[in-house]
């Protein structure tokens, strides 16, 4: 393969395959003429060796380059990897699919459900290892083009049908004809999917995900922010939450914060739904301070603030990764904080028990339709005209016929009983009239399957199965009196309802959004500043 030229020393090199360029080069070269080769030979050498140290450097910087872009690959999938561990994502059973709300389109609905569990606290927060209950429930709902957004807060003491739900274990739970909201969850095994079905069966509204935090989420999540700003109007002492805060402006994470959220003996007139005003306006400060520049652009109060949000929610498994709860976070902060609206369903106190309330009708209605249809509490969205329909509302009554006296429907006694055929009409139903006023409604046993749909009443109660028949848009010819052979007409049984296979064929017809919020319904805006704890 090699010829040896002694002249100079040099191999004639055959352009085969694998060997170095350089080699080539130098063997191929046209031979210079004496004198000139060897200061030619030494340019060549030294352009060579320079071209070597060229190529050293780059693959040098080329290696480091790479080293840096794996790093940082690699911290980016430790911490995507790190934050989605944190997550504890449940997945939730709601039953039949044609029972739940329509759905609510583009617009979203978050239930955040904030649970008083004791469990792993130890005896800090007294009833040590209790499984909780759904102490503080909001229902957020963001429009469907990012415009505004209402937050409704739902007391716990609220007086409501809980209807049948199923544990992700599959445990079957049955529910109650009448009981305190805050059951829905953590009692005879409930978790937050039953407080989902709760909130749906009640208010008509269709929940997309759900998301539930504890006592330690407060705690880490204000402390992940650097602190929250709330303000109290007068000096406040609570025994119960141990919230010591003189009267003005404070900064408040960790313990503080909690106590203050928990707060309601000292404030008000010291019950649940003194408290609410409390909470809104520390989740209000909350969102503030994280949509304000010093946390957005501090990347290190935002690997807190995820680390503490990712370790401190349960959340249902449409959400239980990292990519979409960021999807979620970016869709909420769309929102300007002016145009975010917290209120308080309108409320009674409970005819049966003081320590207790149910709904304020017509008003709460009122406020569910306006959520369920994308009416915003704001000026942001432009109202649809008079008299246009919002199919994704829910049905609304018509109104009783000019002849139909007012009866005061809170007071009226009702047993709903199911003759349609299929299970589990009669739960529904009882907590439409419940939000439709009909307070005492409650469930009945089943009936003999029968086609229409009935209302039965008793001597003097003509008026009030007239406003129910109304209220359920049944014809005139569903009203009658009771038999007195019937086994029902007992006096104190009050109406009757039974179920017919029609209410499994009618439809909703579609009502007119309301343009305006319930008179005197309590709301804060989150931009609010001047909110204080009274």
């Amino acid at each position: 393969m090699h010829e040896e030229q002694p002249e100079t020393g040099r191999y004639r090199v055959d352009p085969v395959p694998g060997v170095p360029r350089q080699r080539r080069r130098a063997a191929e070269a046209p031979e210079a003429p004496a004198g000139e080769g060897r200061r030619d030979s030494r340019r060549r050498a030294a352009a060579a060796a320079k071209r070597n140290r060229r190529r050293r450097v780059l693959k040098w910087t080329a290696g480091t380059g790479a080293l840096v872009m794996a790093a940082g690959c690699g911290g980016a999938y430790y911490l995507y990897r790190h934050l989605n561990d944190n997550l504890t994502s449940v997945k939730v059973e709601l039953g039949d699919e044609a029972e739940r709300p329509k759905a609510a389109g583009e617009a979203l609905n978050i239930l955040v459900i904030g649970t008083d569990s004791r469990e792993g606290l130890g005896r800090e927060y007294g009833d040590e290892g209790s499984a909780g209950h759904a102490d503080t429930t909001l229902l957020f709902h963001i429009s469907k083009d990012r415009s505004n957004a209402t937050v409704v807060s739902l007391p716990r003491d609220l007086m409501v049908p809980i209807p049948d739900c199923q544990s992700a274990q599959g445990k079957k739970i049955p529910g109650s004809p009448r009981d305190e909201f805050n059951i829905s969850l953590g009692q005879s095994g409930r978790d937050a999917g039953c407080t989902w079905k709760t909130v749906e069966k009640n208010t008509g509204i269709r929940v997309d995900h759900f998301v539930q935090v504890n006592f330690q989420a407060v705690k880490t999540l204000s402390t992940a922010v650097g602190g929250v700003e709330v303000c109290a109007a007068k000096d406040i002492n609570d025994s119960g939450s141990h919230l010591k805060m003189t009267k003005g402006r404070h900064v408040v994470q960790g313990e503080e914060a909690l106590a203050f959220v928990r707060t309601r003996h000292a404030v008000g007139f010291g019950g649940d739904l003194s408290r609410i005003p409390l909470q809104q306006q520390f989740i209000s400060s909350m969102i503030r301070k994280i949509k304000s520049d010093d946390t957005l652009t501090s990347p290190t109060k935002l690997f807190k603030l995820a680390d503490a949000a990712t370790k401190a929610l349960t959340v249902d498994s449409g959400i239980g990764s990292v990519d979409k709860l960021k999807d979620l976070a970016l869709d909420i902060s769309k929102v300007d904080t002016k145009n975010i609206t917290f209120a308080t369903v309108p409320v009674l106190d409970d005819p049966e028990n003081k320590d207790r309330v149910i709904f304020k009708q017509p008003d709460a209605g009122q406020l569910f339709a306006m959520v369920a249809g994308d009416r915003s509490l704001t000026e942001t969205a432009t109202p649809p005209a008079a008299g246009a329909t919002d199919p994704a509302a829910p049905a609304t009554p018509a109104a009783p016929a000019a002849t139909t006296p007012a009866v005061d429907t809170k007071d009226v006694q009702l047993t709903v009983r199911n003759g349609s055929g299929k299970r589990g009409q009669s739960g529904p139903t009882v907590g439409k009239l419940q939000a439709k006023g009909f307070a005492k409604a409650a469930v009945g046993s089943d009936a003999p399957v029968t086609a229409t749909t009935t209302v039965t009443y008793q001597a003097g109660q003509e008026a009030a199965a007239n406003a129910l028949a109304a209220a359920l848009g049944l014809p005139g010819d569903a009203v009658r009196p009771a038999a007195k052979a019937d086994p029902k007409a007992d006096p104190k049984a009050g109406l009757l309802l039974v179920l017919g296979k029609d209410v499994l064929t009618a439809p909703a017809a579609p009502a007119a959004v309301p343009t305006e919020a319930p008179e005197d319904l309590q709301r804060v805006q989150a931009d609010d500043t001047d909110a204080c704890a009274k």
